[in-house]
């Protein structure tokens, strides 16, 4: 049985990761548990031995040798402490073996509860730490449940050998997009916390990140640092305006986000459910930096005001509307993009 028992933990260490030493340690734990519910008053003169290389499990308590017992849990007379050592004399202290079959059956359930909720917390660390370290990162997931009530998704998804169900809520959905169970989708993860149940890991399809994240999978350039993205204004499902900048002069950072034949923006924008993406170049000048955030739109002139927070533009009288956009979409998208206050005006109003 105590060969079996050290294979089990041994197995735990390989399919589970939770180490042998923390298991060691639980059962231990348990071990005590059990005894002190039979015997109140033991503290510290108990003793486990978990010996590995022997497959030797021992349960001992430490009693001094006395002529007269006044506290039975540490203490045994010298006839009683002989039958166990022979050579034992008064003031010694001698290893009493407890045999752990006649634990109680409600001393036994609490040490096998204490052992079962230790794999679980061993087990929800694991997650923890895994997941952790991949906050700010893209995961693919498998749909597994959806709320119809609510609208909630259960996602279970992966990292590396762990796995764990991450909710997104209706709130982190993409407007109009359509899930059913089992779909393969990439989610953003935005946190992961700590809690009573478990880790939680937060996660989202609308977040600026997940675009960010893309294209850095699907750009070389972005990836080796050479094109940079320096901000990105997104409301998902519709559209998003990301500006980058070069750092090497033969490459356009445009171009290299489009890809050949736009090839790498179309998979970006099939991720995204059809989302429109308007990539601009970044510029350290003000001016230039909103002209290009109001693309589409041609701009004749941005003025800035006194304030440095705000300015005006001034765009042809045919394309004011296509300036301000469908429900004023591209004006408040540029305003978040760059930072700035943006008061459009038509050529002729200016």
């Amino acid at each position: 049985m105590n060969a079996e028992f050290f294979a089990a933990i041994e197995e735990l260490e390989k399919e589970k990761g939770i180490s042998r030493e923390y298991m060691y340690d639980k059962i231990r734990q348990a071990m005590f548990a059990a005894f002190r519910r039979d015997n109140p008053n033991c503290e510290d003169n108990v003793e486990i031995i978990l010996d590995e290389d022997k497959k030797r499990i021992e349960m001992n308590v430490n009693k001094t040798v006395v002529e007269d017992v006044e506290d039975p849990s540490h203490e045994i007379t010298l006839d009683a402490a002989k039958k166990i050592v022979k050579r034992a004399k008064l003031g010694d202290v001698i290893p009493i073996p407890v045999e752990t079959k006649k634990f109680g059956r409600i001393a036994a359930q609490a040490a096998k509860q204490v052992i079962i909720q230790g794999i679980r917390e061993a087990e929800r660390g694991i997650i923890y730490e895994e997941f952790t370290s991949k906050e700010h990162e893209i995961l693919t997931g498998i749909v597994s449940r959806i709320e119809p009530r609510t609208g909630s998704v259960s996602i279970r998804i992966s990292s590396n050998s762990e796995f764990t169900e991450a909710m997104l809520s209706p709130n982190e959905r993409i407007r109009n997009e359509v899930l059913r169970e089992g779909d393969r989708i990439k989610v953003y993860v935005v946190e992961v916390r700590n809690s009573t149940r478990g880790p939680q890991v937060l996660i989202s399809r609308t977040h600026p990140g997940l675009v960010k994240r893309l294209f850095e999978l699907e750009v070389p350039e972005i990836y080796d640092g050479i094109v940079e993205i320096k901000s990105i204004a997104r409301e998902a499902g519709s559209r998003t305006k990301m500006a980058v900048l070069s750092h090497d002069p033969d490459v356009d950072p445009i171009g290299a986000c489009v890809g050949p034949k736009g090839g790498r923006v179309a998979s970006i924008v099939n991720e995204l459910g059809g989302e429109k993406i308007d990539i601009i170049k970044y510029s350290e000048t003000p001016e230039d930096y909103i002209a290009a955030s109001l693309s589409p739109s041609e701009v004749l002139d941005v003025t800035m005001l006194e304030d440095g927070k705000s300015c005006r533009v001034v765009v042809p009288d045919n394309q004011l509307s296509l300036a301000i956009g469908k429900e004023g979409q591209n004006a408040r998208l540029a305003a978040k993009l760059t930072g700035y206050k943006i008061d459009i005006k038509s050529q002729s109003e200016a």
